[in-house]
């Protein structure tokens, strides 16, 4: 259900795949499953395909409410507090930008209740058939996770808003002259607050862009005579400033994002769920750590110790684990590589085995990712949400070490800032080739391969002899759409982990070398103003609709960030005295006293912004108190009013002998 402006509109949001049957019999799975949805209150309408049945599933604004009642989803109300959802007073809860009542991350909990939640009440056992075949359905047991496993159910994944869609198509993927403007609002409302926030940082990150990218195509352009030796300086102290106040001033927006999407708390980790059968949470402590508590405080601080002790031993061990595959596989191969590019003279194979190289490293770099999701599972870690950043850390690392390597060698041991800036170039404009190549054409081609198979089949089958098999269905053409996934771990994380580690990677390649190729940060404002569009070309044309996400923050990638400013400050400094060692111009003496004084001035200013420039605009905060006071004098209100209730039947009851003595007293 989507509705705007109060105006209720029947949406099918997911699609159930299931078998073609060949026999109509009584107690058809198929039949059972549909009857009790309708029973559920939701609309299915059935749609049939080459090979299978699709069941698009709707559900209308009292169904959604009502299983948001029973699922005590808190939603903020107009007082300026949460409280859980009551249909009844609906109209008192503010409502999404789109003027939807529900997000889509809170329709998806709704289906997930609402789906899972039709179970087998009888109290005895029912016999369902398919084609011939028996299956048992016991009491108390979910239907949809017993279909699930005999495979009845083949796959359930959400569908895409037609309406929507093409809104978005046209005012944001195929809206080139807006550049870096967005309707984040209506992304959010969409796709969900992960992936608002994700557009909203890189729109705001392109747009900051502008300010390096036009000062560093000065620097690499013009020729400043007397004046050269100091232009290298003042643009590296420029970009660290900028890299710094772009963070803050990101975290400003974010604080700002969730107030405008009424998102009163940080949605942290913690808060995950389970939808179509996937589980976003985890219990912090095991059910047995709990059982077993006694009620002594001391017996039950020195259980919770050993266990916290315990999954940070897991996690350190797990580090060290990747760091050394790191330094003592992965480092030998970025060398060699780095070596074989120096010795090479012709420019095209160096970019023939730039282009290998970055091959091999993508199915290394999913080697590596799939031993760290083994290493993660064995961790002990709050949430989904803690595992994808403990993941995003070990696997940057790979990212890290194959990215950076070969352009450190090339700095530090033969001092080539030729050759540096040459390989600084061919990465930027490989990355970006490779990346748009991935992101466009993969999926595409998955897609075309499916039909192709799905059309094979059905001919094989018995299909039409002359002529193509044509798919008319839109469902049917969601379903040999891929996942919006990550190239590795896709248990752990979704398609954002490729978008984030791109834009990461390209902010690394371009701060931590800003002295050796100033021109980079242009290329990167054209690059990121052709992947906003593509990347919303993906989301909306190539790929299925993706599954929303609890967390409201880019989360991880913030801290890597943060960490490429302190290391981009160290790199440029070491390329300041490589280069001006080299060129003749100051002595190395005092260059680089001067330049390592020059380095801890801008550690001090970088930690030091962070302090200067709030993380919350002065609207939020003064929202946030108005909220709380709201709240304290509504609780301290229904408080009295309880309060005064009991005393007056208490009064009530203390009068109630006395009185019926003084009328005993009376008839005596």
């Amino acid at each position: 259900m989507n509705g705007s402006n109060g105006e209720e509109r029947i949406v099918h949001e997911v699609a159930m795949v299931v078998p073609k049957r060949v026999l109509e019999e009584e107690g058809d799975c198929v039949e059972v499953l549909v009857t009790e949805l309708k029973k559920r209150g939701m609309v299915v309408d059935r749609v049939a395909g080459l090979a299978h049945e699709f069941l698009k599933v709707a559900a209308p604004l009292e169904t959604l409410g009502n299983a948001a009642a029973e699922l005590h989803i808190r939603k903020p109300t107009r007082l300026g507090i949460d409280l859980p959802f009551e249909m009844q007073g609906c109209e008192a809860f503010f409502r999404q930008p789109d003027g939807t009542l529900f997000s889509w991350f809170e329709r998806f909990r709704c289906y997930q209740h609402l789906l899972y939640g039709i179970v087998n009440r009888d109290g005895y056992d029912v016999t369902l058939k398919l084609d011939g075949r028996e299956l048992c359905w016991a009491a108390g047991e979910s239907l949809v996770r017993r279909l699930e496993s005999e495979g009845v159910i083949k796959q359930m994944f959400p569908l895409h808003d037609e309406f929507k869609r093409k809104e978005l198509l046209q005012t944001w993927a195929l809206n080139w002259w807006n550049f870096t403007n967005q309707p984040i609002d209506q992304i959010y409302s969409y796709f969900g607050a992960k992936i608002g926030v994700y557009f909203s940082f890189l729109g705001m990150y392109t747009q900051w862009l502008i300010f390096p990218a036009f000062l560093g195509f000065m620097v690499q352009m013009v020729d400043f005579g007397s004046l050269q030796f100091l232009v290298l300086p003042s643009f590296f102290v420029s970009t660290i400033l900028w890299a710094a106040l772009f963070l803050q001033f990101w975290k400003r927006k974010n604080a700002a994002l969730l107030a405008r999407w009424q998102i009163n708390y940080l949605v942290g980790p913690s808060q995950g769920y389970r939808f179509l059968g996937m589980e976003w949470s985890s219990l912090p402590f095991p059910k047995e750590l709990i059982k077993n508590l006694g009620n002594e405080k001391s017996t039950e601080k020195e259980a919770y110790q050993r266990y916290e002790w315990f999954a940070y031993r897991k996690r350190f061990r797990n580090d060290v684990l990747v760091i050394m595959s790191i330094i003592c596989l992965q480092l030998p191969f970025e060398l060699a590589y780095a070596h074989t590019y120096e010795i090479i003279t012709s420019d095209i194979i160096k970019f023939v085995l730039t282009a290998i190289y970055l091959l091999i490293i993508q199915y290394l770099t999913r080697l590596g990712g799939k031993v760290s999701v083994k290493l993660i599972n064995r961790e002990i870690n709050e949430s989904v949400e803690y595992r994808a950043n403990s993941l995003i850390y070990k696997v940057f690392g790979l990212y890290f070490m194959q990215t950076y390597i070969g352009i450190f060698y090339h700095v530090l041991l033969h001092r080539n800032f030729m050759t540096l800036r040459q390989v600084l170039l061919q990465r930027l404009i490989i990355s970006q080739v490779f990346w748009t190549l991935m992101d466009g054409s993969l999926p595409y081609l998955k897609y075309s391969y499916r039909k192709f198979r799905a059309r094979k089949k059905k001919k094989s089958e018995g299909g039409p002899s002359t002529g193509k098999i044509q798919i008319a269905s839109r469902v049917e053409k969601e379903y040999f759409k891929p996942a919006y996934s990550a190239s590795i771990g896709v248990e752990l994380e979704d398609g954002l982990f490729d978008d984030s580690l791109e834009l990461a990677l390209q902010f690394g390649m371009i701060m931590m070398f800003a002295c050796a190729f100033p021109l980079a940060f242009a290329l990167a404002a054209v690059s990121n103003i052709m992947e906003i569009r593509t990347n919303a070309l993906k989301l909306l044309v190539t790929l299925r609709r993706p599954l929303p996400r609890a967390a409201a923050t880019i989360g991880a990638w913030l801290n890597i960030w943060q960490f490429l400013v302190v290391t981009s400050i160290c790199t440029n400094s070491a390329l300041l005295v490589c280069l001006y060692d080299q060129e003749g111009k100051w002595k190395i003496e005092p260059g680089l006293a001067a330049i390592l004084i020059m380095e801890h001035i801008l550690l001090l200013l970088k930690f030091g912004l962070s302090r200067l420039v709030p993380e919350e605009p002065a609207w939020v905060r003064a929202n946030r108190v108005k909220n709380a006071t709201q709240a304290q004098d509504m609780y301290c209100k229904q408080l009295l009013r309880s309060i005064s209730g009991e005393f007056a039947s208490m009064a009530k009851t203390q009068q109630e002998p006395q009185q019926e003595s003084e009328q005993f007293d009376m008839k005596t």
